[in-house]
């Protein structure tokens, strides 16, 4: 192929950015894949690496010079890795973007003046040709090793590698694809690689040389500047090179060449985000790294203004107050090495302040602990083995202030100190959850709602009387300085958009105080449940709200019931079962609809999955195994892959659950979700397989499901005078794997209603019974079944596979029509003698009943005086 062509007729073109970079090249040849008839337009402008590139492999593309396109012609663009107009080079005054079909694939950060498209995509990945790839894999479009190795490098020097923080799952799959399809990790490498040409050295060297470090709330932020009378390619290098060498937390560079100035910023710490001063100047880019280009601009008033900006940049430092975990647990000095253990395991903490008088006077840890035991002092008091040389911050210590002492001390915990007293402690747990969670703000940012928009979400679920009680609860709670909560399922369902009238409310401090006040505020009457520290509201309009105080839990043993204590809020989320209900709205009155949402709860709910808090959480409770059945079911969810290998893995515990909790986990099962599908999953999970159910029952167990409730859909519901409900109940899906394989023996423990254990005997007694083809008359099936419900011999139809279950169910359906024409005075009047007898001679008068033989009163006095003489 050619390059460079001469002007050209173009109706449909690929363009990019100026200053194109491996991400933009990548991004347009793979536009080209899915827009063959379209025209390659490349900017005049290119990053070193990439003209360092196209020297070698410039025959391989056809490329336009963005110069000699012929605009008027232009009636479809489609536009990559960027979004703005201005940024793809100049266009002609009285261009008009209306009049063309606009395509963009970009994985920026939309803004207010982007192009206005027609259609692509625009979400946020770690590089625009991850975007393209997926479109490409999607239609079964064929690569060549050349391409997968340019797209990787689209995707490698736009990731740093995969290094960073905008870097996608999207992206790693991606690049595991081009790998199948033969990608050069070579080829990759050698062109990836930054180096610097003598030029840019020597503006590198100018910018370290002219470089002023302003200090802005605990950052260091470097501003470098130089002018030159030509033009360095490269700047967005040579300012990470900037970064490196100066150790600050953000860098932007100021540089005048010929008639324009450029700037480009470079940024390390999560609180810094450049985008504000790159828009203000007419750039963009990502949070940490963007450019912005001022053509004819003022190099010093556009510093006075990045300086007098600088601020704008910079999230509001999170400081140990808002870390910390409080209150603390403390132990005093003269408790025991052995109780301090008992503690220690009970609540999972790895180590203890201990205090005296309100005073912290040592810290001891598990280790210490550890070694005292080794020598048998279980008896000694922890201030024998403590530390006392600690180090401690203050409330208004800064995330990098402790950072630092945790990293040049090695030290695992903090604590908090607030007027000489213990007020909390920061542990490295606190730290990770923050610089690498869904709690870090910028994620916050991306993932949560704003306050406003979970308020409309509330709105819209609520009514507005309990939308108005909630507010309440949080003004009355700011009134004496306690923190509650909305929290658990309706969580969950809010954000679902799901319906879930379950108002929980959590409070930091006693429930049952705030409940008063709320009664003494609002009017209605409290019930106080004192030893569970919970309360309900009655409110005056009827509404009942429960208020508890938050609650830690630990399990003494697996599949025990838990022993409860209050706590904080914290430990309260952290006792739940998954994380998608580990979440919690606030509702006082200053933060009111702000979302908590330690364990990323809602990203779980984005894509679908089903998690758990902790390693062992199916171990304390196997019951959970069954909750996460019963979500995948009702919300179209599917466990993670750990979470499923840990269920697997603790399957074994169920058995140790007692009846009554197993009754109540399946009562939920079946009842929500499908029979079927509950059923396979069980067996997937290896439950069925624990009561001694084979897994070569699943196929049998799900296609008996499917034909009880189509029996049930299809006959049971047109006849309306069955003894049964109109489907199945869940005892019946309960008993289908063991019916299967022949275990029903093993049900016989969970009967603990009369009902089910009657129930059970019938099936049991009319398992694999061999008369069902002898009857020829209706009358013949009453003399074999009138004594089973209608319930247990539907599910022997469906279980046995029964033959001409039409007629059992004829059957039933004149059974229960019959009329009692006759009773035992009747036959005492006939001269018959009071036994056992009489019952039989009903029967036998119900069984000529069915078979037409009698119909009315008359007619059974009749077969009744025929009867006495046949004696």
């Amino acid at each position: 192929m050619s390059n460079f062509t001469q002007e050209v007729l173009l109706v449909q073109i690929i363009t990019s950015h100026v200053n194109t970079d491996f991400d933009a090249l990548a991004s347009m040849i793979a536009a080209k894949k899915l827009y063959p008839d379209a025209q390659l337009i490349i900017s005049d402008k290119l990053e070193s690496r990439v003209q360092r590139f196209l020297n070698i492999y410039r025959d391989v593309f056809d490329f336009v010079p963005s110069a000699q396109v012929d605009w008027e012609q232009v009636t479809e663009m489609i536009i990559v890795d960027v979004a703005s107009l201005s940024r793809i080079g100049k266009l002609p005054d009285d261009f008009d973007a209306s009049k063309r079909k606009i395509i963009v694939y970009d994985h920026h950060q939309k803004d207010e003046n982007d192009v206005q498209y027609d259609e692509g995509l625009v979400e946020l990945t770690g590089a625009a040709v991850t975007l393209l790839i997926e479109e490409i894999r999607k239609q079964n479009i064929a690569i060549s090793s050349f391409e997968a190795s340019l797209f990787g490098l689209g995707l490698y020097t736009d990731t740093g590698n995969f290094t960073y923080a905008n870097t996608t799952v999207r992206d790693m799959k991606a690049a595991a694809y081009l790998l199948e399809q033969g990608m050069s990790l070579e080829m990759v490498g050698s062109f990836a690689e930054e180096t610097l040409t003598s030029e840019q050295q020597d503006l590198l060297d100018q910018l370290l040389t002219h470089t002023e470090i302003h200090e802005v709330d605990g950052l260091e932020i470097a501003v470098s500047t130089h002018e030159l009378d030509h033009f360095v390619n490269g700047l967005a290098l040579i300012t990470t090179k900037v970064l490196g060498v100066k150790g600050t937390d953000a860098v932007i560079t100021v540089v005048k060449m010929k008639n324009s100035v450029f700037i480009v910023g470079r940024a390390s710490s999560e609180r810094i985000t450049l985008q504000p001063i790159l828009k203000k100047l007419g750039g963009g880019g990502h949070k940490h790294a963007g450019s912005a280009t001022v053509k004819k601009g003022d190099k010093e008033a556009i510093l006075e203004d990045i300086h007098s900006s600088l601020e704008t940049m910079l999230r509001p430092a999170i400081t140990a107050k808002e870390l910390m975990t409080s209150p603390v647990k403390t132990l005093t000095p003269d408790t025991t090495i052995e109780e301090a253990g008992h503690r220690m395991y009970r609540y999972g903490h790895s180590a203890y302040p201990v205090v005296e008088n309100e005073r912290l006077v040592g810290l001891i840890t598990r280790r210490d602990l550890d070694k005292a035991n080794h020598h048998g002092l279980g008896h000694a008091p922890v201030k024998a083995y403590m530390t006392t040389k600690m180090y401690t911050i203050g409330p208004e210590a800064s995330l990098e202030e402790i950072q630092e002492l945790v990293i040049k001390h090695n030290i695992g915990r903090l604590p908090v100190i607030e007027d000489g007293e213990i007020v909390g402690i920061v542990t490295r747990s606190n730290i990770i959850q923050v610089l690498y969670s869904d709690m870090t703000a910028d994620k916050k940012v991306a993932n949560t709602p704003p306050s406003n928009e979970l308020i409309k979400r509330m709105k819209k679920h609520l009514s507005e009387e309990a939308l108005q009680l909630l507010k309440d609860i949080g003004v009355t709670a700011s009134r004496i300085d306690m923190p509650v909560y909305l929290i658990g399922g309706i969580v969950r369902d809010i954000l679902l958009d799901k319906p879930n009238f379950d108002i929980d409310i959590v409070a930091e401090g006693n429930g049952i105080e705030l409940a008063n006040r709320l009664m003494e505020t609002h009017g209605g009457d409290v019930l106080e449940h004192e030893s569970f520290g919970t309360a309900t509201w009655n409110t005056p309009s009827g509404l009942s709200i429960d208020l508890v105080s938050s609650r830690l839990e630990y399990y003494e043993q697996p599949a025990a019931l838990p022993e409860i204590e209050t706590s904080v809020l914290g430990d309260d989320l952290q006792r739940r079962d998954f994380t998608i209900n580990a979440m919690a709205i606030r509702l006082n009155a200053e933060v009111f609809g702000e979302l908590i949402d330690p364990f990323g709860g809602q990203n779980d709910l984005r894509e679908k999955k089903i998690k758990i808090l902790h390693n062992i959480s199916f171990v304390e409770d196997p019951t959970r195994i069954f909750r996460a059945v019963r979500f995948e079911q009702r919300f179209g969810f599917s466990m993670d892959e750990q979470t499923e290998k840990l269920a697997l893995e603790s399957i074994d515990k169920v058995i140790h659950l007692s009846p009554q909790r197993m009754n109540e986990e399946m009562i939920r099962l079946f009842t929500e979700g499908s029979p079927q599908e509950v059923i396979r999953r069980l067996f997937e999970l290896n439950v069925w397989q624990q009561f001694g159910v084979h897994e070569k029952q699943l196929d049998a167990s799900v296609a008996t499901a499917e034909h009880l409730e189509q029996i049930y859909n299809e006959q049971v519901r047109k006849i309306t005078n069955l003894q049964v409900a109109e489907k199945p109940s869940w005892f019946n899906y309960f008993l289908l794997p063991f019916y299967c394989n022949d275990s029903l023996y093993a049900v016989e423990k969970f009967t603990l209603r009369k009902n089910r254990k009657k129930l059970l005997e019938e099936i049991m007694a009319l398992q694999r019974q061999e008369q069902w083809n002898e009857f020829t008359q209706i009358g013949d099936y009453h003399l074999f079944l009138h004594d089973y419900s209608d319930e247990a011999i539907l599910f022997i139809l469906v279980a046995d596979q029964v033959p001409h279950q039409e007629s059992f169910i004829e059957y039933l359906y004149h059974r229960n029509k019959l009329q009692n024409y006759l009773n035992g005075g009747d036959l005492v009047k006939a001269g018959l003698k009071p036994g056992p007898n009489f019952s039989k001679i009903l029967l036998h008068l119900e069984v000529s009943q069915l078979n037409g033989d009698v119909s009315s009163k008359e007619e059974a006095d009749q077969w009744l005086e025929e009867y006495v003489c046949t004696l």
